[in-house]
């Protein structure tokens, strides 16, 4: 990767990066989306099942559980795209890169598309709330005031 003079961040393409940020991202993802199906389920007593995170059925079954932890994960998944994509022009390409690749897994986890609106609604409304907030604090971090010295330079 190349610096290029006048520039704040390397510009150049590397997919390495890209692929190990998908990863990473989509990794943190279904963790907190986990921790969170584990709390809520606890909460409210209801039985813990991989089916919360991709059955589309789930939402009318335990619709307090899955949308309660789909909306925190959105907000912890805005978190994750500060940490690791640090990017305010990126987290819209990384949040819906997370959500398709989550669509993929629970077609293929189903055996059909989903065509479930409330499961559709739920996708849609979380991928805007994570993608809304990472750009809110890539872009307080990108705005910071780079701080300047304004004690006399030694040695000149």
């Amino acid at each position: 990767m190349s610096k290029l003079s006048g520039q704040f961040r390397n510009t150049a393409w590397d997919p390495l990066l890209i692929i190990g940020q998908i990863i990473a991202v989509q990794s943190v993802f279904y963790f907190t989306l986990g921790v969170w199906l584990v709390a809520l389920d606890i909460l409210s007593g209801s039985p813990r099942s991989l089916a919360h995170i991709f059955k589309y059925q789930e939402l009318h079954k335990n619709t307090f559980v899955v949308v309660g932890s789909y909306l925190l994960n959105s907000f912890t998944g805005a978190v994750n795209l500060w940490c690791i994509v640090q990017r305010t022009k990126l987290c819209l390409d990384f949040a819906a890169t997370a959500h398709l690749i989550h669509m993929i897994l629970c077609w293929i986890y189903n055996g059909y598309f989903p065509t479930s609106l409330p499961w559709w609604l739920l996708n849609i409304t979380d991928a805007s709330i994570m993608c809304a907030f990472g750009e809110y604090l890539c872009r307080g971090t990108e705005l910071k005031a780079i701080p300047l010295s304004t004690a006399p330079k030694v040695g000149l």
